[in-house]
């Protein structure tokens, strides 16, 4: 009989997807220096960013026929060397792309009208200076007529371009490879389409007034001081991707000489333990990396990963 490992949580439409398929399906988490020895007797395993498939594992268990990832990134899971044993790599690129995008442009939202620190203040403040902070947070900036910068126009990326298009955004787009997109919303009761073709980053870098990451860390930060320096003065950044994607010393210099306006942030080089610096800091907008974390974005990334467990598995 299959036996798969749900090591970090599913949705329960998934889990029940998988156990109405004739699966025996655990979901008790085994820890990390354990899955050495109790992960042999199963013949996959499902996981989210906590646990770690690396080659040592891998090689331990040689029954092991898939290993599913319930998110967009596979940085915790040696692919290649998994493949190379005949392992199915799986991942649910589609799932969490409006919740992660909504989340990048709720952070964007709330600096724009200094929500994050003025939440942080009123309880303590606003009864006895509520004038005071009024003015200090008099000067906030409409989005309509800026122009989104987005790094890595894949699924997420062009879902926030349709959020942004929306906010009557200009939007300006960059990846790895040459890709126009067509992105279509419903306006009342006209379907307006508006194609989109990557361009060069540098020349996004220029144009941009806000910038957002959608792209995978690979080793090295797409966002170093030298690209802060080709950006233009009073930009706003986001990052809902992936820790590590920005210089994060470099970040907090371009903000302390206004070349960064401000920032929205979701991931962290450090985490769980975040720069203090960066979570106190009254000109960025901070969140605990849950980009995905909506019930809509979980059972959605549930049901594709059973789905896909099911093709694989048999």
């Amino acid at each position: 009989m299959t036996k798969i490992l749900i090591n970090d949580g599913m949705h329960n439409s998934g889990v029940e997807k998988l156990r109405a398929k004739g699966y025996t399906v655990s979901t008790d988490k085994i820890s990390q220096d354990e899955l050495s020895s109790k992960l042999q007797e199963f013949d996959a395993i499902c996981v989210r960013s906590a646990t770690k498939v690396r080659q040592e594992l891998i090689d331990a268990c040689p029954n092991l026929k898939a290993i599913g990832r319930g998110g967009v990134g596979l940085d915790n899971i040696d692919v290649d060397h998994a493949k190379s044993k005949g392992i199915a790599v799986l991942n649910t690129p589609a799932a969490s792309s409006r919740s992660v995008a909504e989340l990048a442009l709720g952070h964007l939202l709330a600096l724009a009208r200094f929500g994050h620190i003025s939440n942080r203040q009123m309880p303590t403040s606003g009864n006895t200076d509520f004038k005071g902070l009024k003015k200090a947070y008099s000067k906030g900036f409409e989005l309509e007529g800026r122009t989104m910068g987005i790094i890595g126009f894949g699924r997420i990326g062009q879902e926030l371009a349709k959020l942004a298009l929306g906010c009557g955004m200009k939007v300006v787009a960059t990846d790895m490879v040459d890709i126009t997109a067509e992105i279509t919303q419903q306006i009342g009761t006209q379907t307006v389409t508006n194609s989109i073709k990557t361009i060069p980053m540098d020349d996004m870098l220029s144009q941009a007034d806000v910038i957002s990451l959608h792209v995978p860390f690979t080793g090295k930060a797409v966002l170093d001081a030298e690209a802060f320096a080709k950006m233009k003065d009073g930009v706003v950044i986001l990052n809902a991707a992936r820790g590590g994607t920005i210089d994060e010393a470099s970040l907090l210099q371009a903000i302390e000489t206004g070349k960064v306006a401000a920032a929205g942030l979701d991931v962290f080089e450090n985490e769980p333990t975040p720069k203090q610096e960066l979570l106190n800091h009254p000109k960025i907008s901070c969140s605990p990396h849950i980009g995905a974390s909506t019930g809509e974005a979980q059972e959605k990334i549930g049901i594709e990963l059973a789905d896909k467990l099911i093709d694989v598995l048999g």
